[in-house]
């Protein structure tokens, strides 16, 4: 269904914004984009970023828009984990069946892309000029160089919130009645740190394996670039006897990266002057309702959903967002209250539970990855899988391989879950999971649901 053209504003150039500004140009609509940072595209990336993991859900919404080849280019896939846990042989845990892998991007590479590519379209950008109010009702927006100078008004027919998840649209929102709001940090902060390319430009360690060195209560993870380097994060407590505010000289880190990561010892230097070169960064799980406001504004991405890295979801769950309301627009056509409604009742479960699943995923890739009970529940799974592959899809798959919701993966997840916590308890277990008992137990426990 086609849409009569509307003047949108859309409040942050980030990669949600970049791509909503795509789709919403394909319909004929007018948009100008804010944001209050610079042009992204003239200055040196800010060193607070952790490596993109495109996955089938962010494919899928590019590729709607005819932008899967061209950002294939300027990614590198990873059909594995490489695990470096010390005293022990590098060793990797295939992704999904043959063929199925998630995609390392570089963020800054990727935002500055999505930018060139919604300016192709015919989208306007207003950088350096930070909206500070929003009047709901009337879609209209107010910018200014301080919250107290003489503020410019716009008038606009919608506006879309993609600022993040401290977000100025949102914030506006908050102050209406019932409307639910939560925020939850985590006690582990983030810092980036870099493993430069060999001199021939060539990576210095496997480069389509995703690299995880989990350490229990910390880990570091190291995604590869185009230009042969790879973009590592460090994963630490704030406070502790092992923490960022523990490690508070070169030598500390040194030290630190010595002990906990003795086969990065080449790069110790380099990743010892990143330490204190770049932020440490906080993160947070962010949840709100309603996401829209009448038929005038919608908060999409991080600006309504938050969400812990550890499932390299954010991203393709925002763009998610943007294909979800794509549909909808062209089923309801001119009915932007009906496309409001739905799409917020739509993606918000899905939402909630993508953010569930991310912080798992995060005590699962620090502390299980190394632990042999978990280890083998992944080899039975994995094993049980392939004797039954439409009996049994591991959740991973279901999030990062398939465009099936969110809370679907999560519900049989658990329900998986659960099944094998009774088949670990089977005596001997470790010796005889390859067997038709353990087999038939996991099918009649399958069938008692």
């Amino acid at each position: 269904m086609t849409q009569t053209p509307k003047n949108i504003a859309i409040i942050g150039s980030g990669l949600v914004g970049s791509l909503l500004a795509i789709y919403l140009r394909k319909k004929g609509h007018s948009v100008t984009v804010f944001d209050r940072r610079p042009d992204i595209r003239t200055i040196k990336f800010s060193g607070r970023s952790i490596n993109l993991a495109m996955s089938n859900r962010g494919w899928r919404s590019l590729q709607k828009v005819g932008l899967e080849k061209r950002i294939k280019e300027i990614a590198i896939p990873l059909d594995k984990r490489a695990m470096h846990v010390n005293e022990k042989p590098v060793y990797f845990q295939k992704y999904g069946k043959e063929g199925e892998a998630i995609w390392s991007i570089s963020r800054g590479i990727l935002n500055k892309k999505m930018i060139d590519l919604a300016e192709e379209a015919g989208t306007v950008f207003r950088f350096n000029e930070k909206v500070w109010d929003v009047n709901l009702p009337e879609a209209k927006i107010y910018t200014g160089e301080t919250e107290k100078s003489e503020w410019k008004e716009y008038q606009y027919d919608l506006v879309f919130g993609c600022d993040g998840a401290f977000s100025r649209v949102r914030h506006k929102m908050q102050r209406r009645s019932r409307f639910d709001y939560s925020q939850d940090f985590i006690d582990v902060g983030y810092k980036e740190l870099t493993i430069p390319a060999n001199a021939d430009g060539t990576h210095k360690l496997d480069k389509n394996s995703f690299h995880i060195w989990p350490r229990g209560k910390f880990m570091l993870i190291a995604m590869p670039n185009i230009d042969g380097s790879f973009t590592c994060t460090l994963f630490l407590p704030f406070e502790g006897e092992v923490s960022f505010e523990s490690i508070t000289t070169e030598d500390q880190a040194r030290s630190f990266f010595r002990t906990y990561f003795p086969n990065v010892k080449k790069n110790i230097e380099n990743l010892s002057q990143d330490f204190f070169k770049n932020p440490t960064s906080a993160m947070v799980t962010m949840k709100c309702y309603p996401w829209t406001y009448w038929d005038k504004v919608a908060l999409v991405g991080d600006s309504a959903h938050a969400i812990v890295p550890f499932y390299g979801q954010g991203m393709n769950a925002g763009f998610e967002d943007i294909y979800v309301l794509n549909e909808l627009m062209e089923t309801h056509g001119d009915n932007w209250d009906a496309i409001f409604k739905e799409y917020q009742e739509e993606r918000k479960p899905n939402a909630d539970a993508i953010a569930e699943l991310s912080y798992r995923n995060f005590v699962e890739m620090s502390s299980k990855t190394a632990d042999p009970k978990f280890l083998l529940q992944k080899k039975i799974e994995k094993w049980f899988s392939s004797k039954h592959p439409d009996k049994w899809i591991p959740v991973y798959s279901r999030v990062t391989f398939s465009e099936r919701p969110y809370a679907e993966a999560l519900a049989i997840g658990d329900k998986q879950e659960d099944i094998m916590q009774e088949i670990l308890k089977i005596p001997n277990i470790s010796e005889e999971w390859e067997t038709k008992e353990v087999e038939d137990k996991i099918l009649e426990l399958l069938e008692e649901d």
